[in-house]
């Protein structure tokens, strides 16, 4: 009865709806807007910095973590291959040859890293495939490489031409090697594209004098969400030489600078709550101050202030229901435009963005649990703002309201 009456009594006046309707919309649009755009830029950041070629999760010798020394590899026995295959949150591994030598060109040399992959596993899952600019991909035969696209604008280096890899073998050793250019490779990321240098697994452990060893095993989940339950439970089964680390641990730099973003952000929205919660106590107020006749008609003809109270207060509640909704409705389509269509910064602010690695673009996030949470905190305060009117209306004083 008490929803039937409050349904009806929100449509007798479409004005007074129609407002509270937008306000309420407003408030979530701008709200969800504003936390998309925030954690696309996270998710930029992770992705381009972490998930495009770090991984989300690497195995190390613990040694390595404190040296990252060609020297401190691990050896992918049969052993380490069924532990991974044990955990049911990892879809697959990629071991990898990481370390950093010297490219020489005709033209000019540079200081480059080094990765020996897998390529097939490699494409798979970061999809390197997709990220040529220039030429073919390498296989597993190959005794060619494939460079960033930055590198090879520093080297004049492209397809076809011949660079020089200097650096320092296993055990001391001097590892040395002339390899042909097979493809341009473009990551999001400047800093991978002005230095990274890509050689078959094999290839990588012939320069290196390396034999079934690997510097790290990347790590790739079903469900990135589970990255640190699926390291804990790693750890537990790993030998005493070995360790899993999650990207928080293998990029401590990239964690604090996106914690530090995140209280800029919070201070922000509290700020923006605060302005919606002004808000829509200020169109509540109006719609009190509007219907101080009626209540004080209903509560002279009998009605008791307690129903009067809770029919008002879920007038409030259903109005504030539909107003996130509605206000959803609208920012989903906002939010899967700039998912598609990113937004570009000028030349000026991208030169800031590529200092940090990144590629200048806000790609808002689709995440689910944006929306979700957006709702739930407009509707908290909206229900938080309904006390005062529902306190307001156990105190009705019918003569005083009908001469309002």
């Amino acid at each position: 009865m008490y929803f039937k009456l409050a349904w009806r009594n929100i449509w007798r006046n479409k004005s007074r709806t129609f407002i509270t309707l937008i306000a309420v919309s407003i408030a979530v649009v701008l709200s969800v807007l504003m936390m998309s755009a925030k954690n696309g830029v996270y998710e930029n950041m992770i992705k381009s910095l972490i998930g495009d070629f770090t991984g989300f999760a690497q195995i190390q010798s613990k040694a390595y973590v404190d040296d990252s020394s060609i020297d401190n590899v691990l050896v992918f026995n049969d052993d380490l291959k069924a532990a991974l295959q044990g955990i049911s949150a990892i879809d697959g591994f990629s071991p990898r040859i990481e370390n950093f030598a010297l490219a020489v060109s005709d033209s000019s040399n540079k200081g480059v890293l080094i990765i020996g992959v897998d390529v097939e596993k490699e494409q798979k899952y970061i999809g390197l495939k997709d990220r040529l600019s220039d030429g073919e991909l390498i296989d597993l035969s190959d005794d060619q490489v494939m460079i960033g696209s930055g590198l090879s604008e520093r080297l004049q280096a492209g397809v076809g031409d011949t660079v020089v890899l200097l650096s320092q073998g296993y055990h001391g050793s001097t590892a040395a090697g002339k390899y042909r250019v097979k493809a341009i490779v473009n990551f999001g990321s400047p800093e991978l594209s002005n230095q990274l240098v890509f050689l078959p697994i094999q290839e990588a452990q012939t320069f290196y004098g390396l034999e079934n060893m690997y510097t790290n095993i990347i790590l790739h989940f079903k469900d990135n969400d589970d990255v640190r339950q699926g390291v804990n439970k790693l750890n537990s089964v790993l030998g005493q030489e070995l360790v899993a680390r999650d990207w928080e641990e293998l990029a401590p730099e990239l964690k604090n600078m996106i914690e530090t973003d995140k209280m800029e952000g919070y201070v922000f929205m509290f700020i923006l709550y605060m302005v919606i919660t002004f808000g829509l106590f200020g169109t509540m107020l109006m719609m009190l101050s509007e219907r101080k006749h009626e209540f004080g008609v209903l509560v002279a003809i009998g009605m008791k202030r307690v129903k009067l109270a809770v029919m008002v207060w879920l007038e409030l509640i259903i109005l504030s229901i539909l107003g996130v909704i509605l206000g959803s409705v609208i920012s989903l389509p906002i939010c899967t435009y700039f998912h598609e269509n990113p937004i570009y910064f000028g030349e000026e602010m991208a030169d800031v963005y590529e200092d940090y690695g990144l590629e200048a673009m806000i790609k808002f996030s689709l995440d689910p649990s944006i929306f979700t949470q957006q709702a739930i905190i407009i509707l908290l305060i909206s229900s938080m703002i309904a006390i005062f009117p529902f306190i307001r209306l156990l105190q009705v004083k019918a003569i005083q309201q009908m001469k309002a």
